[in-house]
């Protein structure tokens, strides 16, 4: 078996969001423990780059389990912050410790758990401005070593090509790198109540969420409030825009939620010619072939429409806005990993697809 490097994902227990109390520890002085996943095998259940921190009160944020070993890193991570001594650690089924707190879903997770203060860890500051600031940079994870940042500039150029490409994973010498950069968008175009809904569930899921309508008494922040920004503009207008300015990628998610074939098809004609991640439309199926029907007469051709999902969103029996909301959601999560979208008790095999042997 061989460890899995999949890429960085934007939020959940990503080395991102143990960064704001490393930060805090670091600046009053007191040292912690950090427990990085380098590598997993089968059905483990959190990806590399997922992280917890231990600090000098014993609190611990993140993850690296799910629950399964957080215990034991936790003492680790303690241990660690003690006496400077870097740790690399396994759990699984196969470790004599799989019967205390062994991974019980079937999988193997490798730790590297190390030290963070300001001598392991000088430029910790300049790595969470950078975070912030959605610049692209990585922490490389180097042991006993201590830490280093690199940039798209500067450091390691091993660990910057990882960076250029979004990865997170071990270089050949054993040192890991996480990779860390803006988060994906999501565009909704429509300020209706299912947009609310969705946009509040977007940055749940780890996206910037824009909403944009050409209705100024709609598009709103006070009606939008789990937006990111809210534009009054066209949508074909705005997305082309974007587009031109570079700020559209394989990561953008577009959500055509307006009903109205003078906003829907223009923003649509354009969404299916980019290379984005995921194209989705609300309507019922009647509006989905008046639709197709409106989009073949623009020019476009059966493989951009295939890249159309319409009606938008998996088959959860929604009614609400909310209930509606998870329905994308749930498609969307399923089209960036290739899940099924069936229920997980009627299937066999591991449990989290991206660890998959």
């Amino acid at each position: 078996m061989s460890p899995t490097t999949p890429i960085w994902t934007a939020r959940g227990t990503s080395m991102r969001d143990v960064l704001a109390d490393l930060l805090r520890w670091w600046s009053a002085g007191e040292p912690a423990g950090l427990a990085t996943v380098t590598a997993t095998w089968s059905s483990a259940p959190r990806p590399p780059g997922a992280a917890m921190a231990v600090g000098p009160d014993g609190v611990a944020v993140g993850s690296v389990s799910g629950g399964c070993v957080e215990a034991a890193v936790h003492d680790l991570c303690l241990e660690v912050a003690e006496t400077g001594r870097s740790r690399v650690a396994r759990f699984g089924v196969a470790d004599e410790l799989a019967v205390g707190v062994g991974l019980t879903c079937g999988g193997t997770v490798e730790l590297a758990v190390a030290r963070v203060d300001r001598e392991s860890f000088p430029r910790l500051p300049q790595l969470v401005a950078a975070v912030e600031a959605g610049e692209p940079v990585a922490l490389v994870v180097a042991g006993a070593a201590g830490f280093d940042v690199v940039t798209a500039a500067t450091g390691d150029p091993a660990a910057r090509r990882m960076l250029a490409e979004g990865r997170t994973g071990l270089l050949p010498d054993g040192r890991m790198v996480v990779s860390f950069g803006p988060a994906p968008r999501m565009l909704v175009f429509g300020a209706t109540e299912h947009a609310a809904a969705v946009a509040r569930i977007g940055g749940f899921l780890g996206y910037r969420v824009t909403v944009c309508d050409a209705r100024p008494v709609f598009a709103t922040a006070r009606r939008l409030p789990g937006a990111d920004e809210v534009v009054v503009d066209w949508p074909h207008r705005y997305l082309a825009a974007e587009a031109e300015a570079g700020r559209i990628d394989g990561r953008t998610v577009v959500c055509v939620l307006t009903h109205d074939p003078k906003f829907d098809v223009p923003a649509l004609e354009l969404a299916l010619r980019l290379e984005v991640g995921f194209v989705g439309a609300m309507g019922s199926r009647r509006t989905h072939e008046d639709r197709l029907r409106r989009l073949r007469e623009a020019g476009l051709g059966e493989a951009e429409l295939g890249r159309l999902s319409s009606p938008i969103g998996l088959d959860l029996g929604a009614r609400s806005p909310e209930e509606t909301a998870v329905s994308i959601a749930a498609e969307i999560v399923a089209r960036r990993h290739g899940g099924s979208g069936a229920p997980l008790s009627g299937l066999s095999g591991p449990v989290h697809a991206t660890h998959r042997e």
